[in-house]
């Protein structure tokens, strides 16, 4: 009786032993990505969704402001969880890339996406773009009225007419691009020039568009994509267009991107960049934002989104306009902050 009841303590602990060791393998077996994504959950969270259902991989994501991602993992160090770093702009992509945080991609991602939107040392790639633009209101000015670039902004005939937005990443990412391509003292010079014209102070891109359809101001600078979320809602006849300027900071193209940082596993790293450049995902981003697709010979097909190719924009290495805090002390020496 003894004997019958050793065997069957025995061959259940067996069968529990083996449970234990079955579902460990499995967890392991498990692949995970950790991403830190400075892109809104409501814009990129189905896209990593679509990602997990496709692939089996498993992604966990934390959502934060870019800048403070990027200040994140550098404090983390080699202990950070990141695997990914998924960025609102490419100035964050810079500063982990100074540091040497960031892999090297490889050379078959790298080369579908447009030079202009991806790192020259194939540490980052964009994975989608948008222009700056200057929106202007149609009932109370002409194109032909317009300068060319954003230095025609500064002469006093535009004194009370213009919109802006100096707390707001994107213009600070502007600002930056403008001190890297005209130097520090052009960069101060021209915001001065701004200054002097008593410009109207928006919260943001949104609050921008929205000041200059309402007539508040007859231009503001922002993103190109804004506009189209104002038609969406109020039709053809919302009052606002964007000029794209010539070859000067006013016409950079900025992007969404991504990087790996060191220690993460390629073949996971690599199935989410190829995911994210597929024809489907890069018209999610057409079709969702209005935003431009980064993949060579894809193109937004709307009348007034400008062709990527036809933008003139200034020689600019996005890389290098990861300097947000010289930028934020400029612009509270010239008082826009």
């Amino acid at each position: 009786m003894f004997k019958r009841k050793g065997l069957i303590v025995l061959a259940l602990a067996l069968v529990t032993l083996l449970a234990v060791f079955t579902g460990c393998s499995s967890t392991s077996d498990t692949e995970e990505l950790t991403i830190y994504s400075g892109r809104s959950e409501n814009l990129i969270g189905p896209v990593f969704e679509k990602f997990e259902q496709e692939t089996g991989i498993e992604v966990n994501v934390r959502y934060g402001d870019t800048a403070e991602l990027a200040a994140t993992i550098l404090e983390e160090g080699e202990n950070s969880p990141a695997d990914i770093f998924f960025a609102q702009d490419a100035g964050a992509l810079g500063a982990l890339a100074t540091e040497d945080r960031l892999q090297t991609l490889p050379e078959e991602y790298l080369e579908q996406v447009d030079s202009r939107l991806r790192s020259p040392d194939d540490e980052w790639l964009g994975v989608s773009g948008r222009a700056r633009v200057v929106a202007y209101n149609t009932d109370n000015v002409d194109e032909d009225e317009l300068p060319d670039t954003i230095w025609g902004f500064t002469d006093p005939e535009w004194e009370g007419r213009i919109g802006w937005s100096p707390a707001n990443g994107s213009f600070q990412a502007f600002v930056t691009a403008l001190r890297v391509v005209e130097g520090e003292e052009r960069a101060e010079e021209w915001l001065r020039g701004i200054q002097a014209n008593n410009p109207v102070r928006y919260h943001n891109n949104t609050s921008t568009v929205e000041g200059v359809g309402r007539g508040e101001t007859d231009v503001g600078f922002t993103n190109h994509y804004y506009l189209f979320r104002f038609i969406a809602e109020e039709g053809e006849d919302f009052p606002v267009r964007n000029l794209y300027t010539t070859n000067d900071a006013g016409s950079m193209i900025n992007i969404a991107g991504i990087g790996a940082l060191d220690g993460a596993d390629n073949e996971d790293v690599n199935q989410l960049i190829e995911f994210l450049l597929t024809p489907e995902i890069q018209q999610h981003f057409i079709e969702e934002n209005n935003e431009y697709p980064v993949v060579k010979g894809m193109d937004v097909d709307n009348p007034l989104v400008k062709s990527l190719e036809k933008i003139d924009t200034p020689d600019l290495d996005l890389t290098n306009i990861e300097d947000l805090e010289g930028t934020l002390k400029l612009l509270s020496e010239v008082g826009a902050l």
